[in-house]
């Protein structure tokens, strides 16, 4: 038996039926509007919320909504502080194992964005009644071995009930209060390095089988080798943030803004996912696209071509780590292979100039 979305007259008012066939497991995209990042709300109306929420002063927390982050940060010792973080959201993929894995990994990249390591987490999940329990099985077991991957282990968590599912993860990890890496910090003359590529939304909205194979594998890889690379350099790691739902120009504008700086982003040096640009070229965009341009609106100049502007603006899940550099710290990185400079800091600002 196959539970699906058929939209025709033989379902029930639910709009919910079961069929009896053995041609194709259940596709979990078949059950959601919109999936992944992308079913993040626009930058702009967050950021206007956020500032309405009262304040609170706790010496103890470095990190909180004034600014946020990409995690809160709260000091626990002199030595430790805890990283706090949650990330949840539909499916973007149709395999239960790959929406498990790749939930679990965009939730734990939080905690290696601040430069800290995962330590604990708990499961954020509703789910259809109607869903299979096996295929909610799959998600959990993709997700525990991820999060395992990452250093740390599920503990429990909450589900509840939803008419379409929706999975995510609040994690926790700790740092050294004295190495936490920000988004602030960025310097005149600093690289920008990327650790994974570009198209994430695109790809799995319109690409080819064979291209979105690919870029569900880099959503699936966690950021966590990656950090490490950057701790292992971190008195010269200025700024640091995760490609996600705002895209590379809307993270890339977060760190610009905070560091009174402009980011130079070179459009033809962007590690992309195979089809990304083919996509974007034939004018595909996603839903995440027009909410991205408005957030970073006038701070933005941009002479690169349209598909690699919307290729800045597609909202990314399970995206790489961002970070802003010294030059050769940045040569270091790139000789290991995991890393692509795709632009540099300069003086003025804070702008974003895409060319």
């Amino acid at each position: 038996w196959r539970v699906c979305r058929l939209g025709v007259h033989e379902c029930q008012p639910s709009s919910f039926c079961c069929v009896n066939t053995n041609e194709s497991p259940i596709k979990l995209t078949e059950w959601t509007s919109c999936g992944g990042c992308a079913a993040k709300w626009g930058a702009s109306l967050l950021s206007d919320m956020v500032q309405q929420l009262p304040s609170g002063f706790d010496p103890s927390l470095l990190v909180g909504l004034a600014p946020f982050d990409d995690a809160a940060v709260y000091q626990l010792t002199d030595d430790i502080a805890l990283v706090s973080t949650t990330d949840f959201f539909p499916p973007l993929v149709d395999d239960p194992s790959d929406f498990g894995a790749i939930a679990a990994a965009n939730a734990c990249s939080d905690v290696f964005a601040m430069g800290g390591r995962v330590v604990l987490a708990v499961n954020i999940a509703a789910f259809p009644e109607e869903l299979p329990t096996d295929v909610i099985a799959a998600i959990f077991a993709a997700a525990s071995a991820t999060v395992l991957e990452a250093g740390g282990t599920i503990a429990g968590g909450h589900t509840i009930r939803n008419p379409e599912p929706i999975f995510g993860l609040a994690v926790q990890g700790v740092v050294d209060p004295k190495h936490i890496f920000r988004k602030s910090g960025a310097q005149a003359g600093d690289v920008a390095i990327l650790s994974k590529p570009l198209g994430t939304g695109l790809v799995t909205a319109a690409g080819t089988d064979a291209d979105k194979k690919v870029a569900i594998a880099g959503m699936r890889k966690l950021n966590r080798a990656a950090a490490e690379q950057l701790r292992a350099h971190q008195d010269h790691v200025h700024a640091v943030t995760d490609v996600t739902g705002y895209g590379l120009a809307g993270h890339g504008w977060e760190i610009a803004e905070r560091s009174g700086v402009t980011l130079v982003i070179n459009s033809s040096a962007l590690p992309l996912y195979p089809g990304a640009l083919d996509i974007a070229t034939s004018g595909h965009r996603t839903g995440g696209d027009p909410r991205n341009r408005q957030y970073v609106g006038d701070h933005l100049t941009a002479t690169a071509d349209e598909a690699h502007i919307a290729l800045c603006m597609d909202p990314q899940t399970s995206g790489g780590l961002l970070a802003a550099v010294p030059q050769q710290i940045a040569d270091l990185l790139i000789a290991s292979g995991s890393w692509t400079a795709i632009g540099h800091f300069a003086a003025g600002g804070p702008a974003l100039d895409l060319c």
